[in-house]
């Protein structure tokens, strides 16, 4: 953030070090890294604009500048969170006295259930039907529909995956996912999934391979050829974009509604919810309970039955 550097320049030594020491060194996960760093940003350029230092800066003044940021309730209150802590890290440093942001109060937001559309059974079914497994890059990309419909995995852990990650305990395979907060997951492989990555693999010819390299790769334009680079996450969502309109399907569906489609399944054939949520790598069940469509498909029933 240079702009926002100048401004800590400007202020004490000790909270250009303590800016520095927070993003580069405290901060892990490079998206939140990012996200803090914008937020942050826009922040210390707010101060600017006013002619406030920041040692300057009351709670009074932190809840009026959360309060007229746009966006909706969790976008205020991830920048409530941000500021919070890029605080903390200047009190430690004794670049200001107090923490503003301690005593402000977050935007209340309640999800009992969430966006996300949910994938029906039939259209997955008929999705994978569709995909044309003739050449290597219709075995892929069934291939990595298949880990998200079979594991529940973010399309961003599914993108992550390295060859090794693919891996055989004899009786079966397993799947080892980089989730967020850097938290590594074993997932077991059923069988027609397994049966679907080892096509995929034989074809990509690529079972020798390094095993640090990408396990998803890919492909050269319309060529059906794959290269050594990896398959993003945003290519992967293009992909089923493309392969949902193949179907005749909406395009509303994403990568994660195959975790909508997990959860809901799953719950609905009364798995435990504590075995769904580790399946899904969710740290509460209450997230694991946003991702629950049944209570929708109930309200429908409902509904088709007023007599108007």
């Amino acid at each position: 953030m240079p702009a926002a550097a100048i401004i800590l320049l400007r202020q004490t030594p000790n909270a250009a070090f303590a800016a520095e020491e927070f993003f580069k060194a405290t901060l892990s996960n490079e998206h939140t890294r990012r996200a803090y760093g914008r937020i942050a940003g826009r922040f210390l350029t707010w101060c600017d604009d006013r002619g406030f230092e920041l040692r300057q800066i009351t709670p009074g003044l932190a809840g009026e500048y959360i309060s007229q940021l746009p966006g909706s309730a969790p976008t205020r209150n991830q920048a409530l969170a941000a500021l919070r802590h890029f605080f903390d890290a200047l009190v430690q440093r004794h670049a200001v006295a107090l923490n503003p942001f301690a005593s402000v109060r977050g935007v209340k937001y309640s999800v009992s259930e969430g966006r996300t559309a949910e994938l029906a059974i039939e259209q997955a079914r008929t999705l994978f039907k569709s995909i044309n497994t003739n050449h290597i890059v219709g075995l892929r990309d069934r291939a990595v529909l298949g880990v998200l419909a079979y594991t529940g995995a973010r399309v961003g852990a599914v993108a992550k995956l390295r060859l090794s990650d693919y891996r055989n305990l004899g009786d079966h395979r397993v799947l080892r996912f980089r989730e967020k907060g850097g938290k590594d997951r074993e997932i077991p492989v059923r069988h027609d999934l397994a049966v679907w990555l080892n096509e995929y693999i034989a074809a990509a010819d690529i079972a020798e391979d390094d095993g640090k390299t990408s396990l998803f790769r890919a492909a050269v334009g319309k060529r059906r050829r794959l290269t050594s680079f990896a398959y993003t996450a945003h290519s992967m969502r293009q992909m089923m974009k493309r392969r949902l309109q193949d179907a005749g399907l909406p395009d509303l569906f994403s990568p994660h509604s195959f975790r909508v489609t997990v959860v809901t399944d799953l719950l609905k054939q009364n798995v435990p919810l504590e075995d769904v949520q580790y399946l899904a790598g969710h740290a509460s069940p209450t997230t694991t309970r946003v991702y629950d469509r049944r209570r929708r498909r109930v309200t429908r029933n409902i509904v088709e039955r007023i007599s108007i």
